[in-house]
């Protein structure tokens, strides 16, 4: 029988750091106010000439290293984004496989926001399941900043860069599989995260151009009710479905959107703080690398450790949601 593993974590932060002081100085808002709604007190800005295939490449590079194989052996390449370095092609995937030179591999895009590392883990899973693949990175990197409409003092504060790797890879231990991933999504929702230009349905344009349409919205109240709603639910599913008690997790890694959100759905699952890793407050939303970026800093922080139990739960634009249990089993050297 063959599992697939997560054998390892990566990534790269931008080292520029903008800091909610910086944003006093550009719209009408408050270090105070933005750390009262948001949790967040900075967020990191990618270089102008780095693109999401940059940020997503340093980040793999550590992924591999950590996991202990050849380059060589990796035979897929997905990447989480909802800022591709071009518009419709090539895929960012592709790039990031032609930036750490890897032979011929396939690779791809997924676009499922704020989850799509959750999505992208699912899918590898299926792929080293099924036997088709053996060793699959998978990449969350996001360069928001490019996005983003900085006179919108709603939403610009929110996001910020980076980039986080995993390696997944086939095992045949039962101890050291992936328990269970859950994805899933309500296109009904679509207008409360959005960048409405730029696609078939508003083509670029000057008027689209005039009004930014390219750039995020939000509206932040209604995403904030449902992200708590769902995201709770998600877990107690995945809870519920393998019989799991708080107890047996050990690290609950939320997509860091927003910490009262984060604090309201660890209270609504009584799990402590202990349990919960939060990296909002220094890197803000960065969508699709917030669960990686947030677990591999626990990882340097040296709280995770091999057969730690682990559940991640995300929540973004589409809307999408997804969760994942896994035990963390890296590769002996």
């Amino acid at each position: 029988m063959i599992y697939a593993a997560f054998r390892s974590i990566g990534a790269y932060i931008p080292p520029k750091i903008m800091t909610n002081q910086d944003f006093e100085k550009i719209i009408d808002t408050s270090d105070e106010w933005i750390t009262k709604r948001t949790g967040i007190k900075e967020r990191r800005i990618a270089e102008k000439n780095e693109a999401s295939s940059d940020l997503g490449s340093k980040a793999a590079k550590v992924a591999i290293e950590r996991a202990n194989i050849d380059k060589r052996d990796i035979d897929l390449v997905i990447c989480a984004t909802v800022t591709p370095d071009f518009l419709c092609m090539p895929s960012t995937a592709c790039l990031i496989a032609s930036k750490l030179e890897l032979p011929n591999v396939m690779a791809f895009d997924v676009s499922a926001a704020c989850t799509g590392f959750v999505y992208a883990l699912s899918i590898a899973k299926a792929f080293v399941e099924s036997g088709m693949k053996k060793n699959v990175l998978i990449v969350g990197a996001e360069k928001y900043s490019s996005i983003l409409n900085y006179e919108d003092r709603t939403t610009c504060f929110i996001f910020g860069d980076g980039a986080g790797a995993a390696i997944i890879s086939a095992t045949t231990n039962k101890d050291e599989a992936i328990i269970d991933v859950h994805c899933s999504s309500d296109g009904t929702y679509e207008d409360l995260i959005k960048t409405a230009g730029g696609g078939s349905r508003n083509p670029c344009s000057q008027e689209v151009l005039d009004n930014k349409m390219a750039c995020i919205s939000m509206k932040g109240n209604e995403t904030f009710k449902l992200a708590v709603k769902t995201l709770t639910s998600d877990v107690k599913d995945m809870m519920e479905k393998h019989s799991l008690s708080n107890s047996d997790i050990t690290h609950f890694i939320p997509h860091q959107a927003n910490y009262r959100i984060i604090k309201a759905v660890g209270d609504a699952l009584n799990l402590s703080e202990e349990q919960t890793i939060v990296t909002v407050d220094k890197y803000g939303n960065t969508s699709a690398a917030s669960i990686p970026m947030a677990m591999n800093y626990a990882y340097e922080q040296g709280r995770i450790k091999s057969g730690d139990t682990i559940l991640f739960d995300a929540f973004g634009g589409g809307l999408t949601w997804g969760s994942a249990l896994f035990r963390f089993s890296p590769k002996d050297k």
